[in-house]
């Protein structure tokens, strides 16, 4: 079976194929370039709307302009460094990002959810200079700076950009620390930004993701890797979406690469996106929802379901909505009905991973299969593969593996975890099983085997069984994913206690609480004699999950 590529008339395939090389021919050099040229074309339209206030393309472009140039002339940060970004939908977070990727500096995400822990694994690994973080969580950071390399702290609260705020933590913290209002004040002291050329094969992003390790990596995303998925994914939407005419919902996290991608770089152009910092608070996010004309949605599968299951969502006029996209977990048929019933809209099912800026497949709007992740945006190969890593016959399932201009350049700083999923061709294995359909679109199958999917975000098992295993009255742990309606999986343990060790659920609880994000913390736990495992002494998950 040969390779799948979309097949499409549009005159921007046309344009962007280039046959000579297979890849992409890009409008920009840079998303710097990008992000200039809409600030530039759209000055006096709405760019980002949170908290009740609205910011334009022109405001966006002096805050994150003079927070260039405070990165450059004052933290004294050079092309290639490094900057951390820890923040919530707020309208900082533009502004932040776009700052970062205007100086030539490289953006690292990471969830303000992360305990101590987590964070400094990843500011660790990164060797982060600098970072831009919520004020909320400078207690944390207090407690693990002298771990990183990080020397310049920009630290804003919610609020700051309608009423600066001080920062009370400046008096514990070695490294400079300057609030986010400050860092404008004085970048607005120089004339422009006085970074250097960026050249397309430039790192633009290091977007950490897990492993079945449990390690976690950071893929390295090059301004050519994420200018050619926004191309991919802009062609797949341009039957709906208009630029300069949209209104885009953002409730799934920035930091995150799904919403990264389209929220920040692919709907920023010309377009207004209403920032939602707490998805979770479902009667405000649907008050959100009434007093503006939303005409397109990103979510998942538990966001729709969630919000499809409180009664105030019919007094929503959904009329302007045009297209809906789910991603980062596997799509119900009862999310997708309730959505069609109360909306008007059906749901675009897509598929992509942090290793792929992210699109891979995705459904046009209009013109899904349902049940399917779609086909593969432009300029992308989707095959395939058995465990001799050759294509299976159409129908069979495999390894879906991945070739085009969006995948990563390897992992950071891990010669042999990168080995392990991009072969020297350039096909990114992805470890998830699928098989394409007679129509050619594609259906995910399983996922990685030992792999959980709490609420679209990656759960690792070894992570937590490390965490569980250090505790000291536990002697051996297994992780597992269990399906659950509200969360589509939740994480089971099953745990061995140490002889005449007095434990129990709540202690368990508390104890992974201090040191994890709580949607990895198990919310199931069983009690054995002894684990199942095989004639080499390795756990079989396998057995646990039956």
């Amino acid at each position: 079976m040969k390779s799948s590529t979309v097949p499409t008339s549009s005159a921007l395939l046309n344009q962007a194929i280039d046959s000579k090389n297979g890849g992409l021919n890009l409008a920009h050099e840079s998303l710097a370039d990008l992000i200039e040229e809409a600030m530039d074309k759209n000055s006096t339209e709405s760019a980002y709307q949170c908290l009740g206030q609205t910011l334009t393309f022109a405001d966006i472009d002096k805050k994150s302009s003079a927070l260039a140039t405070y990165l450059l002339e004052v933290a004294k940060l050079n092309a290639g460094d490094r900057v951390v970004i820890q923040l919530p939908n707020i309208t900082q977070y533009p502004i932040a990002a776009y700052a970062v990727i205007r100086a030539g500096l490289v953006l690292v995400n990471t969830n303000p959810l992360y305990t101590a822990r987590e964070m400094q694994h990843q500011f660790s690994d990164s060797g982060a200079k600098a970072i831009i973080i919520l004020a909320d969580l400078l207690p944390k950071l207090v407690g693990i700076i002298e771990q990183t390399n990080i020397n310049t702290i920009i630290a804003t609260h919610a609020i700051d950009l309608m009423q600066p705020q001080i920062i009370n933590e400046k008096k514990v913290l070695s490294a400079n620390l300057i609030s986010f209002s400050e860092a404008l004040k004085s970048g607005n002291e120089f004339s422009k930004i006085n970074r250097q050329p960026i050249n397309i094969n430039d790192i633009a992003a290091i977007q950490y993701t897990g492993g079945t390790t449990g390690v976690s990596k950071g893929a390295v995303l090059t301004h050519k890797n994420l200018l050619s998925n926004v191309m991919q994914a802009s062609e797949r939407l341009s039957n709906v979406a208009v630029e300069g005419e949209e209104c885009f919902v953002t409730p799934l996290p920035l930091y995150h690469i799904y919403a990264l991608l389209l929220n920040l770089w692919v709907f920023s152009k010309g377009n207004n996106n209403i920032l939602i910092p707490n998805p979770r608070d479902i009667e405000g996010f649907i008050d959100t929802l009434m007093i503006n004309r939303v005409t397109g949605f990103c979510g998942i599968n538990t966001l729709f379901i969630g919000l499809c299951s409180h009664p105030k969502i019919k007094e929503v006029n959904f009329d302007a909505l045009k297209f809906t996209i789910s991603g980062g977990a596997a799509l119900t048929s009862t999310a997708t009905d309730n959505w069609y019933k109360i909306t008007g809209c059906t749901i675009s099912e897509g598929y992509g991973l942090s290793e792929t800026s992210p699109v891979v497949t995705l459904n046009e709007p209009g013109k899904e299969q349902l049940g399917t992740i779609g086909l593969p945006v432009i300029g992308t190969e989707v095959q395939i593969w058995n465990d001799d890593a050759k294509e299976v016959k159409l129908g069979e399932t495999g390894e879906l593996v991945v070739r085009g201009p969006q995948v990563m350049q390897g992992y950071w700083q891990q010669r042999q975890e990168t080995q392990k999923v991009l072969t020297q061709e350039g096909w990114l294995k992805t470890g998830d099983i699928a098989l394409q359909k007679n129509n050619g679109f594609f259906q995910i199958v399983d996922r990685k085997k030992d792999m959980i999917i709490v609420s679209g975000f990656n759960v690792y098992p070894n992570e937590i069984e490390d965490i569980l295993m250090s505790h000291p009255d536990i002697l051996e742990a297994a992780v597992v994913g269990e399906s659950c309606p509200k969360s589509g999986e939740l994480v089971s343990a099953f745990i061995v206690k140490r002889s005449n060790a007095d434990l129990c659920y709540q202690e368990i609880t508390r104890y992974c609480r201090e040191l994890l994000t709580p949607y990895k913390v198990p919310k199931k736990m069983i009690f054995l004699n002894e684990l199942p495992k095989s004639s080499i002494g390795k756990v079989l998950r396998k057995e646990l999950r039956n």
